[in-house]
């Protein structure tokens, strides 16, 4: 029961008030299309009074006079509906615009309503706010990928033992080079030396022992 009441009482006076520049234009047409035919036939009618009128100019006067006499109320009656045509025209023009900018208006009305809507309560604090949070997880982010990428699992290398065991390899690699093109290096040299002294000392003592045992069978020999 209600909702018939609004209907009668609210919806259908809403619908009215929308409807009534579309019903009032339709008015004004249709009023329109009937002047613009009866200014189609008093034109016709004009036309036929002049025809009897030149037809009847020198041989019936007075009928030339009363064909002209109507086609001069047929020409007011003409400059009338013309006007009135005019009127209809300008009215239909105006009442069009004014819907127009209605209609741009309550659009424009219903934008803002959706960006109020899309809003909501954001502010320019709260955006800055947001912003902020953004800035700060950003860096908190940075910061645990360097963590993780500059702190290496397992035990860290002494640089020291890393150079030794560098030279080293280089030694290898020159001694090899060296030997390959039949170059001793001063300090295998220096140090084979001693070696080579040690040789011949051992050499000489393995001679002796030879000539002993040599001598020692001879006599034996003879004492048989």
């Amino acid at each position: 029961m209600s909702s018939g009441i609004w209907g009668w009482f609210g919806g259908g006076a809403a619908q009215k008030r929308k409807d009534s520049p579309k019903n009032a234009i339709l008015g004004l047409r249709s009023q329109l299309d009937m002047l613009q035919k009866r200014e189609k036939h008093l034109k016709s009618q004009m036309e036929e009074q002049d025809a009897i009128a030149r037809k009847n100019v020198n041989t019936n006067k007075n009928a030339a006079k009363a064909a002209l006499r109507r086609k001069k109320a047929h020409e007011h009656s003409l400059d009338q509906t013309m006007a009135q045509i005019q009127t209809l025209e300008q009215q239909i023009n105006a009442i069009e615009s004014a819907n127009i900018n209605r209609e741009t208006l309550a659009a424009m009305q219903r934008a803002g309503e959706a960006m109020q809507a899309i809003h909501g309560k954001l502010t320019p604090e709260k955006v800055d706010e947001t912003m902020e949070k953004l800035r700060e997880q950003n860096a908190l982010s940075e910061e645990i990928v360097s963590a993780i990428t500059t702190n290496a699992l397992g035990e860290a290398v002494d640089d020291a033992d890393l150079e030794e065991e560098l030279e080293a390899m280089q030694q290898e690699q020159l001694d090899e080079s060296l030997l390959k093109t039949g170059t001793v290096p001063v300090s295998d040299q220096i140090q084979r030396m001693p070696a080579a002294a040690n040789g011949e000392i051992k050499g000489k003592a393995v001679e002796e022992d030879d000539e002993e045992a040599e001598l020692r069978k001879l006599q034996a020999e003879m004492a048989m």
